[in-house]
């Protein structure tokens, strides 16, 4: 019997040091570079980003005193400008301490499947670069053999996690044994800094760290552990928006370009960028046709890029807000870790869905890209 490619025991961690958002509203808003206006953009981007707390690797940040402060003086409050040097040595220290915990937790939460059984690893991050990279530092840390295919999606943006998905289903559906571990580590708080920019203020209210992983495999799946099967993936480029979302390197770290002009642009492409994902299903593309997908389709894994993109895709496919609930809740709670983000929303949506119940996944990045993915909820056992 042959078995889909399916996703299980998926893992999220984020680092121990929290933010609260209106603190760090408030950190921002008082730096000495800032004009009247910059200072309006900032209370308007925080407070309205829809985050209440998130997280990073920045100790630095939670005004505890430091000897010899990289990124923010507490003693005069005011936020630091390191090099990119700076910010990619403390990314290759703690991105690779995640990478392996994600790794590990994934592996030890599988009832049936351990390190001897990974056949391939694929690690996904935009917000740092190294070699030999993270996916080297988890066989090596995990014992992995020596033999294990490794793959690393690197500065793709906040989709990436979705190529990760389908690639690692295509090579189960080459080689049914194939165990493939997926990992995803973003440290966007590494290149966040005081800037009048509006597109920098707007990233500035939204970014945080975060990681997650899981298996891939079309091995049987085990009764009583939660997982998605991975129906089918597609890839949509929108008209526009090449320039209002992009992800560049800079002397003072990454710099993000994130236009107040997208969630315009996601709405107006949401409809045909989507429809192509259930057009091998004729209830599912009727449906989408017309407008009670959400009646078909249990639950939506949308990246929350920020508040109005979710305001945005709700809208244009009349989803309820319990169904957008998980996306927003991961907003709130954790901000935007970029690439990881939509595997957070997805291990949300799987702690309360049903067996049978289906998901679809939908997330954004540079370009204007949007990676979407049709995935079937097991619950109860093998499908």
């Amino acid at each position: 019997m042959t078995h889909r490619a399916h996703l299980r025991s998926l893992q999220t961690i984020v680092p121990d040091t929290e933010l609260v958002q209106d603190d760090v509203r408030d950190v921002f808003a008082a730096q000495p570079d800032l004009g009247r206006l910059a200072k309006r953009i900032v209370s308007a981007s925080f407070n309205g980003s829809g985050i209440d707390t998130r997280y990073t690797v920045l100790g630095e940040l939670t005004h505890e005193a430091s000897d010899s402060p990289d990124f923010f003086d507490s003693a005069s409050g005011l936020l630091l400008s390191p090099g990119t040097k700076t910010r990619n040595e403390l990314y290759v220290r703690e991105a690779t301490k995640l990478f392996v915990e994600a790794a590990r937790r994934a592996i030890d939460a599988d009832p049936e499947l351990g390190a001897a059984d990974i056949t391939h690893v694929i690690t996904v991050s935009c917000t740092g670069f190294h070699a030999p990279g993270p996916d080297y530092a988890i066989v090596r840390a995990l014992d992995l053999a020596d033999s294990v295919q490794r793959y690393h999606l690197g500065f793709m943006g906040c989709y990436a996690s979705m190529p990760a998905l389908r690639a690692a289903a295509q090579f189960c559906e080459a080689d049914p044994e194939a165990v493939v571990l997926v990992v995803s580590v973003e440290l966007c708080t590494l290149h966040l800094r005081s800037s009048e920019d509006p597109d920098m203020i707007v990233a500035s209210s939204l970014f945080a760290d975060g990681a997650a992983a899981g298996l891939v495999t079309a091995r049987p799946h085990p009764a009583g552990a939660p997982a998605l099967v991975l129906e089918g993936f597609h890839t949509a480029l929108a008209t526009d928006g090449e320039r209002d979302m992009a992800w560049t390197i800079g002397d003072e770290g990454f710099e993000m370009i994130l236009s107040t002009a997208v969630p315009q642009i996601i709405g107006d492409s949401i409809q045909t960028a989507l429809r192509p994902l259930f057009t091998e299903s004729d209830d599912l593309a009727a449906a989408f046709d017309d407008g009670t997908i959400g009646e078909q389709v249990a639950h939506w894994a949308i990246h929350p890029g920020g508040r109005s993109i979710l305001d945005k895709v709700q809208e244009r496919l009349h989803l309820s807000d319990e169904q957008l609930h998980p996306a927003r809740d991961v907003l709130r709670t954790c901000g935007n870790m970029s690439s990881a983000t939509v595997l957070f929303v997805l291990q949300s949506i799987l702690a309360g869905a049903a067996d049978g119940e289906r998901v679809a996944a939908m997330a954004f990045g540079p370009g204007l890209t949007a990676e979407s993915a049709l995935m079937t909820v097991v619950a109860s056992g093998e499908r």
